[in-house]
């Protein structure tokens, strides 16, 4: 699962970024142990810039201060450091992310898991000292018996939510991003911008046109780790974009290649052909989750649950010959190439 670090698939935005008919507001920060960058077309209207950037920067100081799981004190950090079973009281941005991630969980029969943490540190890809040992397979049994997202239950109207396990954790690196990007969009709509590009850690969402009044034009990069080459171009308006990789993070060990993409079902990373995936959704942080999910899949159950739910899906996948790209008829519309 994706931590708050930028990801492996770095994403090229070709956007007219000088200017040209219209003036491109940019602004630039860090968050989440990552990057983050908004590029707004004012609609005429003047805009403080200063003020933007405060309101963006409270906006996702409060995220992180609610979901993540390097702050200590952070709300999610009290939730998984507590050991008690009965209802917890949950703000309600925490609480719609982690049932969010619960109900890609059970769209995805498990391949996303907000739990999986543990096993992710075991395979020496989390922020735990690590030694890439390979772990035994009753090393990973019993870790995943502290696993597992049905351990987790929830109470709708008081917004609360219990886990079964006491030793059960939470970690939203995998779907935290997304929600950071739909939150500042959600601002931007509010001060009646309807052109912009909101980008966190590859996560992003585009709505309107560039300054050159065109659609924004996103890369998708190639499954390649040595150079950065773009795949494919989507253009892309009032929609989200994720991506999700195992191309770059990973490790040998005595000729056997280790994916960071750890599978929760079976506790141990991926080993199919697909190298990755792009999702396009209307939520970034829906979005965000499925790329996760996808990766873990594999491309023909990935394909199979895309067609279902009816989500656009773009994947690359390794052949004896190299890489082929692979897509359904809902992503097709998006390619400009």
């Amino acid at each position: 699962m994706k931590e708050f670090f930028l990801i492996a698939i770095l994403l090229i935005t070709i956007c007219a970024c000088q200017r040209s008919n219209k003036e491109l507001l940019v602004i630039n920060g860090l968050t989440m142990g990552t990057s983050y960058s908004i590029k707004i077309v004012p609609n005429g209207n003047e805009l403080d810039k200063n003020i933007v950037y405060i309101n963006v920067e409270n906006i996702l100081a409060d995220i992180n201060q609610a979901m993540s799981s390097y702050i200590n004190d952070s709300e999610l950090s009290l939730f998984n450091q507590s050991r008690k079973t009965d209802w917890q009281d949950l703000s309600a941005d925490l609480y719609q992310v982690i049932q969010h991630g619960d109900y890609v969980s059970s769209i995805s029969n498990g391949a996303f898991d907000i739990t999986v943490a543990p096993l992710v540190n075991i395979w020496g890809f989390g922020p735990d000292p690590y030694t890439r040992n390979i772990p035994s397979d009753s090393v990973i049994q019993s870790i995943k018996q502290h696993t597992g997202y049905e351990k987790l239950d929830f109470d709708e109207t008081t917004q609360r939510i219990s886990k079964s396990d006491p030793v059960v954790t939470i970690d939203l690196s995998g779907i935290a991003k997304g929600y950071a990007v739909d939150k500042i969009a959600q601002y931007l709509n509010g001060l009646g911008i309807s052109n912009y590009l909101v980008e966190i850690g590859g996560e992003l969402k585009a709505k309107g046109t560039n300054a050159k009044q065109q659609a924004w034009q996103i890369g998708i990069e190639q499954a390649n780790p040595l150079k950065r080459l773009v795949q494919s171009i989507v253009s892309l308006d009032n929609i989200a974009m994720a991506t999700s990789g195992d191309y770059r993070n990973y490790f040998e060990k005595d000729g056997v290649r280790y994916s960071h993409t750890i599978d929760p079902v079976s506790g141990k990373p991926i080993s199919h052909t697909l190298a990755a995936v792009t999702v396009l959704h209307s939520s970034a942080m829906h979005a965000d989750a499925l790329a996760t999910a996808f990766m873990v899949s594999g491309p023909e159950k990935s394909l199979a649950l895309a067609n279902e739910i009816g989500v656009a899906l773009y994947m690359i996948i390794k052949t004896d010959g190299g890489f082929e790209e692979r897509y359904n008829v809902i992503f097709r519309p998006y390619l400009t190439n």
